[in-house]
């Protein structure tokens, strides 16, 4: 079976980088070791190899289709859902008493990262499971008993209900609408769209967490509350009831085509019922939980159908002869060569492995921080939860605007054969692209990190980041091969903070919409930072292990591919810099409105 990740480099990650079995020291995880981590990690490999990535074609090619009512979805979504639930892996994360195995987030997003590399056309159980850990987290006792067990087997399905036609991300503006019932619960009405997984026919349920807004309630962010919405509703006694919960319409979408996107109206009979979770209207704040949880997981999405992308044109070009090399081109009588042997394609292989490697590393310290900021104590847990709440804009769009990018190099690598159904590389292209899109767009996540994260708590979450790439920086100027690296992380350092400080003022003064006017470009500058600091982090690794191990064969190369993948980050990426930062601090206005306004 050709390879869509690679275990080594998820291992070397895990325990060579980020030491994950260290967090077995905290109770919460001291039922686990390095044996139950690698058996989960076997588990879900196993079930990627039978049931995913053998169909990742047949699922794109039979995308789902709404016939009577029924939302029809390929039938190896349901094996994949009755086998990943029975194996525990969907609720691995979740706490023993709500049914799950407690694993470390660090190791249990690694589930999503394998299942989504072999084949992303099967994204269910990652919107489950976030929908079963906001009924955790805010639901009565009596949600939590009527839904969560049966989310986490994989017989219902979760899905997050919040875009509406009229609003889009502007969540403001929604107004589906909850009215109060004697009995204590909600009739909704309204209309919802682009709910992935919104209804199909593998589940016994769908159950929506959906975003309303009672009856009365204030206008704005402020006056949202949160329901859970049953396609179902069960009584004491099993009995299930259809609710007023109708699919309009399924979206056929550019990518990632097995996940149908659904247009739901609620309440055309007004008979449609929904249980509010937590108190009233505070539904925004608690469905940012989820949607920070699933901003990572989408970047995981992105890093995993890279990854599958990239692994699918390295094979190409091992295997793939045309032409001499470019010193050689008069020796025609010489065979042609692989064109993995030429410059342009090795760097366009590089460029995938710099974006997949260092997108996942950073994807794992998100998570092992994740994991500390519940587990840990003191100073440690609250640092832990800034440094995630910082990260997670950056975690969520560098793996995938950057695996957009990855994923269209490793289709040039094939040429014209790239941009046929002959090979995978045109459905990957197409799948990750919405991955930018989703939880946010990259717009949205440039003003999250300028506008509130770097600001909040008077900038100690940029500073405690600051001082743990400072950490690596001094661990690598341990290493001659390394100073050189060291040397220009910390200049990089230095470029952002110059930048940051030139933009503040505009913030003190009130020019928000001149403060945030190219938020985007920051996060990208930002996110070029953070992830050469992941390199750097990898190299560091590479390089003890090389002088301490003395690896030969395999080993060897491993350990010398990530010295000089980060080396090729170092000149070929981060260098990109440069050009931010000079429109970051170029004080002329292009984009905003003006009086006269200028014709597009």
């Amino acid at each position: 079976m050709p390879q869509y990740f690679s275990r080594r480099n998820l291992n070397f990650l895990l325990y060579e980088v980020f030491n994950a079995t260290a967090l077995n020291q905290y109770p919460r995880f001291s039922a686990h070791d390095r044996e139950t981590f690698d058996m989960t990690l076997d588990a879900i490999t196993q079930i990627a190899d039978t049931y995913m990535y053998p169909y990742l074609r047949e699922v794109d090619r039979n995308q789902p289709e709404l016939r009577d009512g029924q939302v029809e979805v390929h039938p190896k979504v349901g094996e994949y859902l009755k086998a990943i639930g029975e194996a525990g892996l969907i609720g691995a994360p979740f706490s023993f008493e709500d049914g799950g195995q407690q694993m470390p987030e660090t190791v249990a997003a690694c589930i999503g990262y394998i299942a989504m590399a072999a084949n992303n056309g099967m994204m269910y159980t990652g919107l489950t499971a976030g929908a079963a850990d906001l009924i955790v987290a805010f639901g009565s006792e009596e949600l939590k008993q009527k839904y969560v067990a049966n989310m986490l087997a994989g017989k219902w399905q979760g899905t997050m209900a919040l875009t509406e036609p009229q609003a889009g991300s502007s969540l403001s503006d929604i107004t589906t609408s909850a009215s109060p019932q004697a009995d204590g619960t909600y009739r909704i009405k309204g209309q919802k769209v682009f709910i992935s997984a919104g209804d199909h026919n593998h589940c016994d349920n769908i159950i929506h967490l959906m975003l309303a807004r009672i009856d009365g309630a204030p206008k704005g962010t402020k006056g949202i509350s949160l329901f859970v919405v049953p396609k179902y509703r069960i009584d004491d006694n099993g009995n299930k009831t259809r609710n007023d919960v109708t699919s309009t319409g399924v979206y056929h979408k550019l990518g990632q085509k097995g996940v149908p996107a659904m247009h739901l109206t609620m309440g055309d009979a007004d008979d449609c019922h929904g249980w509010l979770v937590g108190e009233p209207h505070k539904g925004l704040p608690y469905m940012f939980q989820m949607m920070n949880g699933a901003r990572i997981g989408v970047g995981m999405t992105g890093a995993a159908i890279a990854s599958a992308a990239y692994y699918a044109s390295l094979q190409y070009a091992k295997e793939r002869p045309q032409s001499r090399r470019l010193d050689e081109k008069s020796a025609l009588d010489s065979p042609q060569i692989p064109i993995i042997q030429h410059p342009d394609v090795k760097r366009m292989l590089l460029l995938q492995k710099a974006v997949v490697e260092g997108s996942l590393s950073l994807l794992i310290e998100c998570s092992r921080y994740f994991d500390l900021s519940h587990a840990a104590e003191g100073e440690e847990k609250a640092n832990s939860a800034l440094l995630l709440d910082l990260l997670t804009p950056i975690a969520k769009t560098y793996p995938c605007e950057m695996g957009l990018v990855a994923v269209s190099n490793g289709l040039q690598v094939l040429g014209g054969y790239g941009f046929t159904e002959d090979f995978p590389l045109e459905q990957y292209y197409r799948d990750i692209r919405i991955t930018p899109i989703y939880e946010g767009t990259t717009g949205i996540q440039g003003q999250d990190l300028l506008g509130r994260k770097v600001t909040m708590k008077g900038g100690k979450a940029v500073q405690l980041l600051f001082a743990e790439i400072n950490k690596v920086i001094s661990e690598a100027e341990t290493f001659d091969e390394l100073k050189p690296y060291a040397k220009k992380l910390q200049a990089e350092l230095a470029r952002v903070q110059e930048v940051t400080m030139a933009l503040m003022p505009f913030a003190m003064q009130g020019q928000i919409e001149r403060y945030l006017m190219d938020a985007t470009l920051y996060l990208e500058m930002f996110g070029n930072m953070t992830i050469a600091w992941q390199w750097l982090k990898q190299g560091v690794a590479a390089k003890h292990a090389l002088l301490t191990q003395s690896p030969e064969g395999d080993e060897e190369v491993f350990y010398e591919s990530k010295i000089h993948t980060m080396k090729y980050f170092f000149h070929y990426e981060l260098p990109k810099n440069l050009g931010l930062a000079a429109r970051l601090k170029d004080n002329e206005v292009l984009t905003i409105a003006q009086e006269k306004e200028v014709v597009l």
